[in-house]
């Protein structure tokens, strides 16, 4: 496929949006409105931002130019739409999580993600679609309805952030803002061949005011159990590297309300020398669709070829076990969120979660106990030592995104047997989250009409060095883009 020159605004990357802007060369509202008629033309096709106004996005843009012209100072993304996922909080805005009985409360605080976003200049335009609860690799929802994947709509554009990505492949704007706690940001991007990364927890804060939802009985306080807190994080997409760090660094907001925030991120030395890779195939419970290890193989070449040394292991146990207890810890905390998601969901949720829960019951049985409870998080505290002993500050893990390609829409409701095979194939993306690690999925080969993704994991706080061996890939992949 040829690849043209962009000749729309919309097409533009942040990076080069945020200049011109800064340039006077181009002025925001001209920007909003390039990307609100790209909305106009795809998303009644792909369905992945909803809650669009229209009007508020563009006074929010002439505010910006105002501001422009009065010679005030702005921030890196002044002037630059942003979508914003329906999980999280934005003043005057429902923070629905795709459910009718939570549409109509209105959050009255931006979640503090939001706020650093708004404090970098970006105006937020549209919220992004997620599965109800936000609790599937697929996006679908009772209030929002589905969304597809701009690359191939029979196939999943991913969740729980598939909005985000989908509207990012199909140019509805530029920057993205997710979040991630069993791939949600990294296998969309995969999904939608675009670029997501899951920061290391405490390094974009996670603060949100309290949510609470309307039941027969009365309000109902949602509080959220210990993994959330200790293993979601919020987080960057976008369509190239260069913007991801860019939001990366916009979103980057020490802030001690946060249980996991860390009060300043840690100094850590640029390297002269490219980063040690170690790639991992497999975890021996799956095997992987030709066209993953494909897209290893290339990537693999194409670090090489930017300076990396590319060693390669047959086993990589740790990773098997953090899995593993991804699916003990987060399955016993969600056990807790039952009531609420009966009571709420539809009976698509509920049988998603059903064969969720027969998946991890296969691995830790059906009621494991509360010494098994225990024991795993002790472990867990072992396993990120380990981890973090093995790649310290000049090693990165290259893994799959997913040992299948992108999963045919509703597979995780439609066969309980099928939906289990999903849970072993996603291990690369629920071993990062339960450990906290940063990891990033980028774009590595194009394999029969589809992007093929490839993770790349890093020590904790080595972002940097994630997105300069991300970079290096990308920038030798080749890997055509919707949105040019």
């Amino acid at each position: 496929m040829a690849i043209t020159r962009p000749t729309e605004l919309w097409q533009l990357t942040a990076l080069e949006l945020a200049s011109a802007v800064r340039a006077c060369e181009v002025s925001s509202v001209e920007v909003v409105r390039s990307c609100l008629d790209r909305v106009d033309q795809t998303n009644p096709v792909y369905n992945a931002l909803a809650d669009l106004r229209p009007e508020e996005a563009l006074t929010a843009a002439r505010q910006a130019d105002e501001a422009l012209a009065a010679g005030r100072q702005v921030g890196p993304l002044h002037g630059i739409p942003v979508s914003i996922k329906i999980n999280t909080e934005q003043r005057g805005y429902a923070t629905s999580n795709g459910l009718p009985a939570l549409s109509h409360r209105l959050a009255e605080t931006d979640a503090a993600c939001v706020t650093a976003l708004r404090e970098a200049g970006a105006i937020p335009m549209g919220r992004s679609n997620a599965p109800a609860f936000s609790l599937r690799w697929f996006t679908d929802n009772a209030l929002h309805g589905r969304t597809l994947n701009p690359r191939d709509t029979a196939r999943t554009p991913g969740g729980s952030s598939g909005g985000a990505a989908a509207s990012l492949a199909a140019g509805m704007t530029p920057l993205a803002q997710g979040n991630d706690i069993g791939g949600s940001i990294r296998f969309p991007a995969a999904c939608c061949g675009v670029v997501g990364l899951r920061p290391t927890v405490g390094r974009i804060s996670d603060w949100a005011p309290p949510a609470y939802a309307d039941t027969p009985a009365g309000p109902v306080a949602l509080d959220f159990p210990p993994t959330v807190h200790s293993c979601a994080v919020q987080g960057p997409l976008a369509r190239t590297v260069a913007d991801v760090r860019m939001l990366l660094d916009a979103m980057t907001t020490p802030d001690l309300r946060d249980p996991a925030g860390v009060p300043a991120m840690p100094h850590r030395p640029r390297r002269e020398e490219p980063a040690t890779v170690v790639v991992v195939r497999g975890i021996g419970t799956v095997k992987n669709h030709p066209a993953v290890d494909r897209a290893l193989d290339r990537a693999a070449a194409h670090l090489t070829d930017a300076g990396h040394r590319v060693e390669e292991l047959d086993d990589f146990p740790l990773l098997a076990e953090a899995s593993r207890l991804w699916s003990l810890l987060l399955t016993e905390d969600m056990r807790s969120l039952l009531p609420t998601v009966r009571a709420l969901g539809d009976d698509t949720i509920n049988t998603a979660l059903a064969h969720h829960f027969a998946a991890a019951a296969d691995v830790w049985g059906e009621t494991p106990s509360l010494q098994t409870y225990i024991d795993g998080w002790a472990r867990r505290a072992t396993l990120i030592t380990r981890l973090q002993e093995y790649l310290g500050g000049d090693r990165l893990l290259l893994t799959p995104t997913c040992a299948e390609l992108p999963f045919e829409q509703n597979a995780d409701v439609d066969d309980p047997t099928r939906a289990k095979e999903l849970f072993t194939a996603m291990w690369p993306m629920t071993a990062v989250p339960i450990l906290g690690f940063p990891a990033v999925t980028v774009p590595a080969s194009y394999d029969d009409g589809l992007p093929v993704s490839v993770q790349l994991i890093g020590g904790r706080f080595e972002e940097e060095l994630l997105l300069d061996a991300a970079q290096s890939v990308e920038e030798r992949a080749g890997v055509p883009a919707v949105w040019e």
